[in-house]
């Protein structure tokens, strides 16, 4: 393409500091140096990791910096070494990644590469240690190695999964971060029995896309356990069949389930960080089989606590990253459920925006209103 190897000027949503709105500039994307492609956003949406991070609730305050990974793009470019993608390929990116190389990816059991595991303090490339952002001369850093928030963002060639060019991907795009995480949790890690019963703790849009996953493996019974009512009646289009909201009982949650499933329910999700939604996630299981699978990710002095008879009673507690996909390998089979009408993405779809309106897309999180909200790109291209 006449854009390769030369610095690229686009638009990207920057912040510029912790909580503040972002702010649309006009950025220059370098090109991808070795084992780096630079990509082309068509759409992206807002996933609350942007959000927590934005409001440095996270590890290390970085800015400025450009968020958002979770999209659907075209690769603009390669650099030096790529071999498994080309120039309009159709690509999702991914906040963690896959060399292909390491003993995690080489495992049939693991997905957490070592190279391109998820890091959300680096906001430079790792193969330099160098941002592909600036203004002015000016680094403006990069989150978790995608920073969708760009019409043109540089990435690791292992962070994006090349899918199959006819699928929308004003659609798809939503799979590249919390419906996989969801729907991984219970297809790959849970894996519930045909007829089973299953709880899900929290139905935000991972915990939907894991009673999603719970529906498509054919459990009978699916509860969502959230303390916010007003999210059941969405929840049935995801196939939760009965709801439990802790602040309507005197007892705990754990036992409440118990009782309704004679013992305990077959297996558990647990999507929202909460240390004491995770520990009622394990015990609400039942003894011989249950089977807990924690996702959300828990406050960093979070302490988890439970009888060791809970384990030696042969429950088995389970954590996943990434609902256990490898993301160039898997995403692709991914995309092929939605292209054969398996898995349905549009319903997880609830709000659309323009890019100059993506601040429109934190006010609506921030609300709690709709699951994702799909951002569309412009093109302002111009080459240096």
């Amino acid at each position: 393409m006449a854009t390769a190897g030369k610095v690229i000027k686009c638009k990207a949503a920057v912040a510029w500091e912790a909580g503040k709105p972002l702010s649309i500039e006009e950025v220059e994307v370098a090109p991808p140096q070795a084992m780096e492609v630079r990509v082309k956003i068509l759409f992206t949406s807002l996933c609350h990791t942007d959000v927590y991070f934005w409001e440095a609730k996270g590890q290390t305050p970085v800015f400025p910096r450009i968020f958002g990974h979770e999209a659907g793009g075209i690769i603009e470019s390669v650099g030096e070494g790529v071999t498994d993608v080309a120039p309009g390929d159709h690509v999702l990116p991914v906040f963690t990644g896959e060399c292909k190389e390491c003993a995690h990816c080489k495992s049939a059991e693991s997905n957490m590469c070592d190279l391109l595991r998820i890091n959300t303090d680096r906001g430079v490339m790792i193969g330099d240690g160098k941002s592909r952002f600036s203004i002015n001369g000016k680094p403006i850093y990069h989150f978790v190695g995608t920073s969708t928030f760009s019409e043109y963002t540089v990435m690791h060639v292992g962070c994006v999964a090349k899918i199959n060019p006819q699928a929308p991907l004003d659609k798809v795009c939503v799979l590249s971060c919390g419906i996989s995480t969801g729907l991984g949790a219970s297809i790959n890690v849970a894996r519930p029995p045909k007829g089973s019963t299953v709880a899900i703790f929290g139905l935000g849009a991972v915990g939907l896309a894991a009673a999603e996953g719970a529906r498509i493996a054919g459990a009978s019974r699916i509860i969502g356990v959230d303390l916010n009512p007003s999210r059941f009646e969405e929840a049935r289009k995801f196939g939760c069949t009965e709801f439990v909201n802790p602040k309507d009982h005197n007892k705990p949650v754990q036992e409440v389930l118990a009782e309704m499933t004679n013992g305990g329910v077959d297996r558990s999700v647990e999507c929202t960080g909460n240390i004491n939604a995770m520990i009622q996630a394990f015990e609400c299981v039942h003894d011989g089989w249950g089977v807990a699978v924690l996702v959300g990710v828990p406050h960093k002095d979070a302490e988890f606590k439970t009888h060791p008879m809970n384990f030696l009673n042969e429950r088995t507690l389970k954590g996943t990253f990434f609902g256990n996909y490898k993301p160039r390998t898997d995403l692709p089979n991914v995309v092929e459920l939605y292209m054969k009408k398996e898995l349905e993405v549009e319903k997880f779809i609830t709000h659309s925006v323009s890019f100059a309106e993506i601040n429109k897309a934190f006010d609506l999180m921030a609300k709690g209103e709709g699951i994702r909200c799909i951002i569309r790109m412009e093109t302002s291209l111009s080459v240096l």
